[in-house]
């Protein structure tokens, strides 16, 4: 029988806390940038959410006399706005052009895993736009 030499006593312990403790921050990486990635579709979802309800709001009077389409600024931001603040994230809202609102997003994500290793909060941020066209027959006019 082979006797084993002393030096080799519990290095097999010490291997296993080694990789069982690569494998859990290898796991809180899947998970944690996982939930950043889906934060930012959120965001995004978000974003493009509040531009559409923004666009919404447009000029009435110079729309049902068939002269033009714009949107009316006032009403489109504070409709976007009150969209982010429903949704619970914070953000900005811009108006260009008479027919474009532009919704910029902030939000964070709170690490699962990671905060037990010292990662704090993630940012995520989003922009989308909506613009405002009149068609006629399927073309832009």
């Amino acid at each position: 029988m082979m006797r084993r030499t002393r030096d080799e006593r519990g290095s097999i312990s010490i291997w296993l806390a080694v990789s069982s403790l690569v494998m859990m921050i290898l796991v809180g990486l899947a998970v944690d940038l996982g939930g950043q990635v889906h934060a930012k579709q959120r965001a995004h979802d978000i974003a493009a959410q509040a531009a559409r309800t923004g666009g919404e709001q447009v000029q009435a009077a110079p729309a049902i006399k068939g002269d033009y389409v714009a949107v009316d600024v006032v009403a489109a931001r504070n409709a976007a706005e009150e969209y982010l603040s429903a949704s619970g994230v914070s953000g900005t809202v811009t108006v260009t052009g008479g027919n474009t609102i532009t919704v910029n997003v902030t939000d964070t994500y709170r690490p699962k895993f990671l905060s037990f290793i010292g990662v704090g909060d993630l940012t995520v941020t989003s922009t989308a736009s909506a613009r405002l066209i009149r068609s006629l027959g399927g073309s832009e006019q």
